[in-house]
């Protein structure tokens, strides 16, 4: 019999793109998710649950209704500007609502967790590419609250033995080689996607916040890595926690960074089509320089970006959102949910 992966969260980009990688891996995999992000037609048909990590009673007989050897833990909120206007949103999904996961598993004696963490912890970074010792100062309630679940995650060891794989995310990018899946926020934050949008004619213009940073080019650089790299992480993680019976904490970079305007000439060079670029003010709390280190995943899990080039990432991106044109929030065919993968109405 396979094994049975629980993935909260798996309707969303991240999220879904896991559960791709994991059922290709042959792992029986169950996405849970509220929709409030996801899509519904991002998850096979006969593997979603709807439902809500925050619900105690509810996650009671999801556990009772199956035998899970482990949780992929991918729901929460992500924004960096949203934390710090709604910090109380982001302390309530992202750390209350984790533990209310993580005394469900203990109660169902579900010992192995896979947590995505993020760069965020970090805060400003002194050194580059960023090893996993740098110090941890994040400068958002978004970043804080990925730092205390690390830190939960540390005293549920202690305490009830839970093995965790924690893996700090720099900026996912991309979607499935295949076209598959791939981005869809409502509304769009990230960069990429943006810019995409932009070149289909759905955005009057790209903003670039700031063009005055020590940079090669003045504009910020960050670290994108691979939705698929990420997701291949997590099945790696998988096995690392059967076979150690140990937890780790992780960076996943790219061990290279591209910057604002490198992005948007690419999405121009892929798409075939210019777009308006302008310049704004600096945002507050951009830090000009984000690299992360990938040497110690490689030398724990094996693991090393697959897809590490910026074309190869934006022409997978563009593949998908030329395809989808506007996707559309939440689209849920009645046959992809299953009720009776809980085993009670809801």
């Amino acid at each position: 019999m396979p094994e049975k992966i629980l993935v909260t969260g798996g309707a969303g980009y991240i999220g879904a793109h896991v559960t791709k990688v994991l059922l290709e891996a042959g792992y029986d995999a169950i996405v849970l998710d509220n929709l409030s992000n996801g899509r519904g037609d991002f998850v096979p048909d006969g593997r979603l649950v709807v439902g809500d990590i925050g619900n105690r009673a509810f996650l009671n007989h999801l556990f009772a209704a199956h035998s899970f050897a482990a949780v992929c833990h991918l729901a929460a909120s992500i924004q960096v500007g949203e934390s710090t206007l709604l910090p109380s949103l982001y302390y309530r999904n992202n750390v209350a609502n984790t533990l209310t996961l993580l005394d469900a598993m203990v109660a169902a004696n579900v010992k192995q967790l896979v947590f995505p963490s993020t760069c965020a912890v970090y805060g400003a970074p002194s050194i580059q590419p960023i090893p996993e010792s740098h110090p941890l100062n994040p400068i958002s309630p978004y970043g804080a609250t990925k730092l205390m679940v690390e830190r939960i995650l540390q005293d549920y060891s202690r305490a009830f033995e839970l093995q965790s794989a924690i893996l700090r995310f720099f900026n996912a990018a991309g979607a499935a080689p295949d076209g598959s899946i791939g981005e869809a926020h409502e509304p769009e934050t990230h960069l990429i996607p943006i810019a995409i949008e932009a070149a289909l004619g759905l955005r009057s213009h790209l903003k670039i916040f700031g063009d005055d940073y020590n940079t090669p080019d003045g504009t910020c650089v960050r670290d994108y890595v691979h939705v698929m790299d990420l997701a291949e992480a997590f099945k790696l993680s998988l096995r690392y926690l059967q076979r150690e019976q140990t937890s780790l904490t992780l960076n996943l970079g790219n061990m290279q960074g591209f910057s604002v305007k490198e992005v948007a000439e690419t999405v121009m060079q892929v798409s075939g089509r210019s777009f308006d670029v302008r310049v704004a003010p600096r945002r507050a709390g951009d830090p000009p320089l984000l690299v992360g280190s990938n040497q110690r995943a490689a030398e724990m899990l094996g693991w090393t970006p697959r897809y590490s080039d910026l074309n190869t990432i934006v022409r997978h991106a563009w593949q998908w959102h030329s395809g989808e044109r506007l996707p559309v929030p939440n689209p849920l065919p009645p046959s992809a949910i299953s009720n009776n993968l809980l085993g009670l109405p809801y």
